[in-house]
């Protein structure tokens, strides 16, 4: 069988030739590419010169690259554009390649190599790149098992090897559960409250499966906007629990035996490797190095947040109560949050909508990205794409190639929720050449309906800015070794760029540059933008303590605190009820559904949010002081962003920003302390 992947992309800029990619192409070449990856490790082991850092370390940053171009495709595939197949043959693979990390990992030879280098090469004779890599590499090895018998060898594969399976069980089953479920209505007075567009979308959707009335799902373009708007209170009750209880109820797709599972094992697995928890395996290669300075910080912000969230809800409550509703439920929130910022500063989320037309919003971002670093965007129809929604913009600097961008905005049954960036390839240097990345943002913004382009919320447009920023952080990648490239830097520092981003779109000039009406061209009225501005505190206490919330759920499990015999939904209530704001609705619980730390990279990591907004707001209030276009200042960031996880990142960013990074802009920003 002729195999693209295993054939040069004789593509534009080598991308993914997806049109000529079928499904049953993956598992062919995977396990190819697995051996030719091993030929390569077996080469290094077997060289009879003296282990140095160019013969092993340099050598090891080669080692698979088609493979992990080839991997990163599939799996990529599976979260924005999946099948029954592609799901399946995701179950199958992910084991094999945990396996395959595990041989290289635990491959003795390989490690005495290193071993070797890392003992007995002086860093003076080494670039600062090369020593963080050379301490990357050893570190690596030694969290892996390196240094384990091999017994615990042979335990830590199989550990892995669930992980791999559980992990990507999780994902699948939070999908089926999300796609299952509609709330479908035919009555449309029961419907009362809800804008026209989103009405609109919700006849699509029935129309889509061939229903009449209106169809309402799980996803975001249909879940938010219906919980934000509609006044029938029990059809906000059904739309979350329904959420609320994914992947919770009793059936195929119950995640509770999962998420204990991988609980246990992730503990058992930092406990071979000589660790009290998992936690404290993750927070070793983090800036926040322990649990205890992890609590520490999320208690602080509890103790600072809490009292204004306490005020916020007690406002909704008033409000609520003159529609008799008492006590406000969580299924009432986002509908008196709405109610009362419409009431506080006579701003419409849905009012503003026609002004934030997605292309333009896209725009913006891109204009943001020319007055910041010097980058140009321009759409390319002559590359392929794995859906035809998908838009390819080659990004430009100084008229040179520097990058790929793939964009992929609206909702499928294929596509998990959510938004992220990735990459299908990584950048680094081969021979003093560049080899450039290959970047993705997919979001799930409400698709066009008829003459009507997407119209974002604007909590969408600042959703679009973040995933742009993780993008900018992996196109402008400037290092030697990919291993250190783009985004591969410590958890808790990969937010500072998407985040950083999001204040742009609070500042009053930037908003007048690209806000205008999709029918008219009309500006954004300047009131609206004043509101926008004032209301970016709107119920800040609130938020601060749902993330917190979320965050001290992920430290619970991850240091040891789920005890045996447990519910889940009892655990996860009894953990985060000091957040708690509103009646406890029974028979609901997160954690099944919580794909952040189940089935993606945040276990033991969530804090990491907050941890990165004290970085972004003590970064943008630099750029405030010296002006958010400052080409001084954008080239120190534009440096940050360039280094990847070549340099540690408190040193980095001192490096930016002349100091350590305070909390006092952050508290400033979120009306949490006086400015």
């Amino acid at each position: 069988m002729d195999n693209p992947l295993l054939s040069p992309f004789d593509t534009p800029f080598d991308s993914v030739p997806f049109e000529r990619i079928k499904t049953e192409h993956f598992k062919p070449a995977i396990l190819r590419l697995i051996d030719e990856a091993k030929r390569e490790i077996d080469t290094i082991v077997s060289n009879p010169e003296t282990p140095d850092f160019a013969n092993t370390i340099a050598a090891m940053d080669w080692v698979g690259k088609r493979l992990n171009i080839a991997s990163a495709t599939f799996f990529n595939l599976d979260a924005a554009e999946t099948n029954d197949e592609i799901q399946q043959l995701a179950q199958e693979l992910s084991p094999i390649l945990a396996a395959y990390n595990n041989d290289i990992m635990l491959n003795e030879g390989l490690f005495q190599r290193v071993k070797q280098v890392h003992d007995e090469t002086d860093e003076a004779v080494l670039s600062p790149e090369e020593a963080r890599l050379l301490d990357k590499t050893y570190k690596a090895f030694a969290r892996n098992g390196a240094l384990l018998s091999p017994e615990a060898k042979e335990e830590l594969r199989e550990i892995d090897k669930q992980l791999a399976t559980l992990t990507m069980k999780f994902s699948q089953n939070v999908l089926q559960e999300t796609n299952a479920y509609q709330l479908h209505v035919q009555d449309r007075e029961q419907l009362a409250g809800l804008p026209d567009s989103i009405l609109a979308a919700a006849k699509a959707e029935a129309e889509k499966r061939k229903l009449d009335g209106w169809v309402f799902t799980l996803h975001f373009p249909s879940f938010v906007p219906f919980m934000k708007y509609a006044a029938n209170r029990d059809l906000r009750k059904e739309l979350y629990l329904a959420s609320a209880t994914r992947a919770l109820k009793s059936n195929e797709y119950n995640n509770e035996g999962i998420v204990r599972d991988i609980v246990a094992l992730r503990g058992r697995r930092a406990k071979l490797l000589g660790f009290g928890t998992h936690a404290d395996f993750v927070l070793q290669e983090r800036m926040a190095s322990s649990p205890a300075i992890v609590l520490d910080f999320l208690q602080d912000l509890l103790q600072k947040a809490k009292p204004h969230a306490l005020q916020e809800v007690a406002k909704l409550q008033d409000l609520a109560e003159k529609d008799g509703v008492s006590p406000v439920m969580p299924y009432d929130h986002a509908y008196y949050a709405e109610k009362l910022r419409e009431a506080t500063f006579n701003l419409s989320e849905e009012a503003l909508k026609p002004y934030f037309p997605l292309p333009q919003v896209l725009e913006a971002a891109f204009d943001a990205a020319s007055r910041l670093y010097g980058l140009v965007f321009e759409l390319r129809t002559d590359i392929a794409t794995y859906h035809p929604e998908v838009t390819v913009y080659e990004v430009l600097e100084n008229g040179q190639h520097k990058a790929l961008l793939y964009t992929d905005w609206h909702p499928r049954e294929g596509k998990r929720a959510g938004a992220w960036m990735t990459a299908y390839r990584g950048q680094w240097k081969e021979n003093g050449k560049q080899v450039r990345p290959h970047i993705s943002i997919v979001c799930n913004f409400a698709r066009p309906v008829g003459d009507t382009p997407s119209l974002l919320t604007f909590n969408e447009v600042t959703t679009l800015f973040h995933e742009f920023g993780h993008a900018l952080h992996g196109i402008l990648a400037d290092t030697t070794y990919e291993s250190l490239s783009g985004t591969n830097v410590y958890w808790d520092f990969v937010e500072l760029p998407s985040q950083f981003m999001e204040n742009y779109c609070y500042e009053k000039d930037f908003l007048r540059s690209f806000a205008r009406h999709y029918q008219t061209g009309d500006p954004l009225p300047e009131a609206e933008i004043d509101k926008i501005v004032a209301a970016a505190n709107f119920m800040e206490g609130y938020q601060t303590v749902r993330q917190l919330s979320f965050g001290l759920l992920d430290m619970a499990y991850h240091t040891g605190k789920l005890a045996e015999g447990t519910s889940i939904e009892h655990f996860e209530k009894e953990t985060v009820h000091d957040t708690q704001l509103y009646p406890d609705v029974p028979g609901t619980a997160q954690s099944p559904s919580f794909s952040h730390i189940f089935a993606g990279g945040y276990s033991a990591g969530y804090y990491s949010y907050k941890w990165a907004e004290v970085l972004d707001a003590d970064a943008f209030a630099y750029f405030k002081e010296t002006g958010i276009f400052n080409p001084d200042t954008a080239a120190k960031f534009k440096a940050l962003l360039a280094s990847g996880g070549t340099v540690d990142p408190m040193q980095l960013y001192i490096q930016f920003r002349g100091r350590k990074p305070q909390p006092e802009a952050l508290l400033k920003r979120a009306g949490l302390v006086a400015s």
